[in-house]
């Protein structure tokens, strides 16, 4: 069964994997693994944001909650930091955005 959601993600066809993917969030729930069918009742709480994927050219916000993980990861890391100018200049480090020549 997972299978078939990650098929529906790799279909080089939106419009087909977005007919895989509503498959899936109709047979998940149904499932006997508690596991994938707690996954499949998320999905159908879910179904406009998670089939929106297959209308948007495959856009998700994947990048910037990666970045935010980082971010807030860091901040927990970083307690007590109390010049703002440091804080900021860490949080750019970790996320990648420091592009001064003297860094590389």
């Amino acid at each position: 069964m997972p299978q078939q959601l990650r098929s529906a993600y790799r279909h080089e066809r939106t419009a087909e994997g977005r007919t895989i993917a509503e498959k899936v969030i109709d047979s998940f729930p149904t499932c006997p693994v508690h596991e994938i069918a707690h996954l499949g009742r998320t999905l159908q709480q879910r179904r406009e944001a998670f089939l929106a994927y297959f209308d948007t050219g495959r856009a998700s916000n994947g990048g910037t909650e990666a970045v935010n993980g980082l971010i807030e990861l860091h901040r927990r890391i970083a307690r007590g930091f109390r010049n703002r100018d440091n804080y900021r200049l860490r949080m750019l480090l970790i996320a990648g955005g420091l592009t001064s020549s003297h860094l590389r």
